[in-house]
């Protein structure tokens, strides 16, 4: 190749025109570009020989911006279309100088060049073949173009895209799209999961443009950076399986419980009790109200409990569309910042529920005690009922001091009297403070934290509820009827002289209650040992439990002398399967709990908090598990001193990470020296050490 000639090569990915100076060895080239730099080049490397026929055909590399310029005017991808449509009349192939003459009637150095770049760069009229450049079919080419104009709308939508993102990290306000979120879901994903995600790249793609890290952490900071997520997100929620929403068919079916409602498959057996004096009793800010009680007078002077339970069976049929989603769901979540409820809230807290003043549906629980509190005699009604009164646990404390109401004054008396009654049977009593953990996110994640007291008033409904359960295991037993049963093994406690040496409280009461075991869920009838009964079944939330919807619907339909909806098979069948809903729900709301409770302390780390020791978790590596007495809270902490059960301390919290479960405790007198604790990550682990049921 001689010195001077101009050649299209290959530099570093990229087309360049060089002009060649001289050999190098035996089979390469020094060629210099426009800016004078010197490269060597393999003749493999040389996409295109620019010939000049009848012209000075030797170049130096300052021709090259000149020639560059000349051929820019020459390059039309539309007249590229034009040769197509005279090429394929007879699929005749063609070349860049045969191309040169037909659009531009000469075949120079510059429209040969320019020929050459139109067919080089096309991806839709022409295929090479050699040296040839053979037209496409014209169904090809309309697959190709379809398929550019779908490739530039992707290229456009990113582009927006993108600057929706740098807008919006730099403050400003976008709106975001279907497709917008789409696009955010690979990072939601890896956020959520790390390198597990299916679409990690995707996300670090996502990274990389707003110049950040790429790892889970920054994506998590980024969506809440754009408005996607917000600083509390419940990451735990979103990686279960938990329906957090209701789909619209959802929606509608439980509209349709308002409007057209399907019949009241216990017609004239639903006994009128709406002249009976209904309480009831729940925390304010509870809304699915699904249990009620009322005092009785017989004719011969005896008082009767009445326990009246929300019928939301009532409502819907098995295997409707609500019921299989109820089925899928489990349970009722209760989370901090709220309610994901079994059913939609509208239904939940609207028909189903015990609402103030108005006539609503329920299963009736009629008891009669015997002089020790036994029972004597029940019956098990569908029912109607009134509700007179919605009380907080706060109100029924007052009226019960000043005695306003003989009938609660009644149930009050039935509830000590069945207390006592099981103490004697057996039960085992537990009296762990528990902590109420709320946030309010419509007023800036608001947060309050509460010590709940084991008050009368909450034994009070305890009592009634587990009465109920009594009677409804009776009931199934009698009658031979298949209901889900709640059961738990008799523990073996430590023996009594050892808990009188512990100091009275709580740290006897967690010393009981390591030992507890974990209650089950069955068909067959078994001895609940904590709570000193036979036989118990759980009926009384059946808005909240799938378990006590089945137990509902069994005993309605024996009460019908119908055919009962589900066999004991299928039963077994259903309880197998909600079961992985109902942990994955109460996991999550554990660890909801406890994120938000280490927010708590992190909000208030100047505040020094009374803890009480109550026992080691592991000695040997000084993790001990305090009580903040204020709050109700156990939580482990290492303790490098010497120190005994039962001891009292002065803490204080350092550092502490909700997300990444850590907190660093300190003692107040001795803040010179930091006490570290680590919550384990793996909760089942550290539950078994120290969770009560």
């Amino acid at each position: 190749m001689e010195k001077g000639t101009l050649v299209e090569v290959k530099l570093h990915g990229d087309r360049r025109l060089v002009v060649i100076d001289r050999p190098e060895g035996k089979k390469h080239f020094q060629a210099i570009d426009e800016n004078g730099n010197t490269h060597t080049i393999h003749p493999r490397e040389i996409n295109y020989t620019i010939k000049a026929s009848g012209e000075n055909s030797s170049f130096t590399h300052l021709q090259i911006p000149s020639f560059l310029q000349k051929v820019e005017k020459f390059l039309d991808p539309s007249s590229l279309e034009v040769a197509w449509e005279i090429l394929i009349e007879d699929n005749q192939a063609t070349n860049p100088n045969d191309l040169a003459n037909l659009l531009f009637s000469e075949s120079s150095a510059v429209t040969s060049y320019a020929s050459y770049c139109l067919l080089s760069n096309d991806k839709i009229y022409f295929k090479q073949k050699g040296d040839l450049y053979e037209p496409r079919s014209s169904s090809q080419v309309s697959e190709l173009k379809h398929q550019a104009d779908a490739a530039a709308q992707r290229a456009k939508l990113i582009e927006e895209f993108q600057q929706k993102l740098t807008t919006k990290l730099s403050g400003g306000d976008v709106a975001w799209t279907t497709s917008d979120r789409s696009r955010l879901d690979c990072l939601e994903r890896y956020a959520l999961y790390g390198d597990e995600a299916s679409d990690k790249a995707a996300a670090q793609e996502l990274l990389s443009f707003a110049k950040r890290s790429k790892n889970e952490q920054a994506a998590f900071q980024m969506l809440v950076d754009l408005g996607i997520w917000s600083e509390h997100e419940n990451l735990n929620l979103l990686r279960s399986q938990i329906p957090i929403r209701f789909a619209n068919e959802l929606i509608a079916a439980a509209q349709e419980c308002f409007t057209s409602p399907i019949p009241d498959n216990m017609g004239d057996l639903r006994r009128d009790l709406t002249h009976l004096h209904v309480y009831t009793i729940d925390d304010i800010s509870t809304t699915e109200i699904d249990d009620g009680l009322s005092i009785e007078t017989l004719a011969d002077g005896r008082k009767r409990i009445w326990i009246h339970i929300a019928d939301p069976t009532r409502w819907l049929d098995p295997e409707s569309p609500l019921d299989k989603d109820a089925r899928k769901r489990g349970t009722s979540v209760y989370l901090p910042t709220g309610v994901i409820p079994m059913f939609p809230i509208e239904l939940a807290a609207g028909p189903m529920s015990l609402i103030e003043n108005k006539v609503c549906h329920a299963m009736s629980f009629a008891v009669d005690l015997d002089e020790v509190g036994a029972v004597a005699h029940y019956e098990i009604v569908a029912s109607l009922v009134k509700p007179n009164y919605r009380l907080t646990y706060e109100d029924v404390e007052e009226m019960l001091q000043l005695g306003v109401e003989d009938d609660l004054d009644r149930l009050a008396d039935f509830a000590r009297l069945r207390k006592k009654w099981r103490v004697d049977q057996g039960a085992i009593e537990i009296h762990l403070p528990d902590t109420s953990v709320k946030v309010d996110s419509k007023n800036g994640d608001r947060l309050t934290l509460e010590l709940m007291e084991d008050t009368f008033s909450r034994q009070l409904v305890a009592e009634m509820m587990i009465l109920a359960g009594e009677v409804a295991a009776k009931f199934a037993q009698t009658n031979n009827i298949p209901i889900p049963y709640r059961y738990q093994e008799q523990p073996e406690l430590p023996p009594l002289d050892t808990l009188m040496q512990l100091p009275s409280g709580p740290v006897r009461e967690f010393a009981i209650c390591r030992c507890m075991t974990k209650g089950s869920l069955g068909l067959y009838a078994s001895r609940h040992s904590g709570l000193g009964l036979d036989a118990y079944a759980q009926v009384t939330s059946p808005i909240r439990r799938y378990s006590d919807l089945l137990a509902h619907w069994q005993i309605k339909a024996f009460l019908r002398e119908e055919p009962l909806p589900f066999t004991a098979e299928m039963l077994t069948a259903i309880l197998q399967a909600i079961d992985p809903a109902i942990w994955d729900a109460n996991q999550v709301e554990k660890q909801s709990v406890r994120y938000w409770s280490l927010e708590y302390l992190r909000r208030n780390k100047d505040v020094v908090w009374e803890a009480l020791m109550l026992d080691w978790l592991r000695e040997n590596e000084k993790l001990a598990l305090v009580l903040i007495e204020d709050l109700g809270l156990k939580l482990p902490m290492r303790i490098n001193r010497q120190i005994q059960v039962g001891d009292n301390l002065r803490i204080k919290t350092g550092e502490v990470d909700p997300r990444k479960d850590i907190i660093y405790f300190q003692e107040a007198q001795q803040s010179t020296s930091v006490l570290e604790m680590e919550m384990e990550r793996d909760s089942d682990r550290l539950e078994s050490e120290y969770a009560t049921l």
